[in-house]
């Protein structure tokens, strides 16, 4: 296999209190990501890239790998319900210097499996970069259409499976594309052992628990699966199981943990979005106040 392996975090996009991207708490983003030592960085919908305007995608994409120099790989999400846009985003991001793109299959109409190997291959014709594919709910691929995917469009690598139940469907996916497919998990890591077990080869997590899920993916790979398992019940269930809860919650939660570590400013989120109630503030900073320990919290660097 050739795919992206290991902890992927994907970045959460910071602003300022007219909304403009803050690039000075962005840069300490991915700063204090990159030393924890993950093995690449993306933006995607964790990164609330559907409500950037073009401009903002192409210009924070461009900052990121600019900053990055080539110390790991950037990915960016080009997905886009015609192909028309997404051969153009996909076209934008490799002159911009992504490594990878992430794409999920066309949303807005169901299509049968002939017109999504025609999407993707049109992408990967206009853009030769690697590409990770996404099962998500609003756009699931079953293990037979990933196979036929791999088998049609090489530059396919790697798929980030999304849709519940996550567990079984990595290993159905893991089954079905052998070696042709890098399975990565999804959808918050918070059943990275789990799918690890089933052949899972990494997760792309919020970049605010970067480091927490690179001591998972570490005791997992050095075979302690007990220790794995201790602090994702620990450290990152917590976490999902609040942000989880309704709506958008998981971006003010994650900004949260982020402004905690000193790395954003403020947690404010693009509209639109649904505003934490008092209740769920409560309970947000009680669990800021139970997870902040030294040893694991995302460190701002020196």
């Amino acid at each position: 296999m050739t795919g992206i392996t290991g902890i992927v975090p994907i970045l959460l996009t910071p602003f300022r209190a007219d909304l403009g991207i803050d690039y000075a708490s962005l840069r300490l983003e991915v700063e204090a990501t990159l030393a924890t030592g993950v093995h690449g960085i993306g933006i995607a919908i964790g990164s609330e890239i559907f409500k950037l305007t073009p401009r903002e995608r192409r210009e924070m994409l461009r900052a990121v790998v600019d900053q990055v120099e080539g110390r790991v790989p950037v990915i960016m999400n080009t997905s886009a319900p015609g192909t028309a846009p997404a051969v153009e985003l996909a076209v934008e991001a490799a002159e911009a210097g992504a490594a990878r793109l992430m794409i999920w299959p066309p949303d807005f109409f169901a299509l049968g499996p002939d017109a999504v190997i025609d999407h993707l291959a049109q992408i990967a014709e206009a853009a030769p970069l690697p590409i990770i594919l996404q099962d998500v709910p609003q756009a699931p691929i079953s293990p037979a259409l990933a196979l036929r995917i791999a088998r049609a469009v090489p530059q396919v690598d790697t798929i980030k499976v999304e849709t519940n139940p996550t567990v079984a469907q990595v290993g159905a996916m893991v089954a079905a594309v052998g070696d042709r497919l890098t399975v990565l998990g999804g959808a918050g890591g918070g059943t990275l052992v789990e799918e690890y077990r089933r052949g899972a080869r990494g997760t792309m997590p919020f970049a605010s628990q970067a480091a927490e899920f690179m001591q998972v993916w570490q005791a997992l790979e050095a075979g302690d699966e007990a220790r794995a398992a201790a602090l994702v019940e620990t450290r990152i269930l917590p976490v999902s199981r609040l942000g989880f809860q309704s709506g958008d919650l998981f971006y003010h939660v994650h900004k949260a943990l982020l402004c905690q570590a000193g790395i954003f400013r403020h947690a404010r989120v693009r509209p639109p979005t649904a505003t934490p109630d008092a209740i769920t503030q409560t309970e947000l900073s009680r669990l800021l106040a139970r997870i902040k320990t030294p040893d694991t919290k995302l460190k701002k660097p020196a």
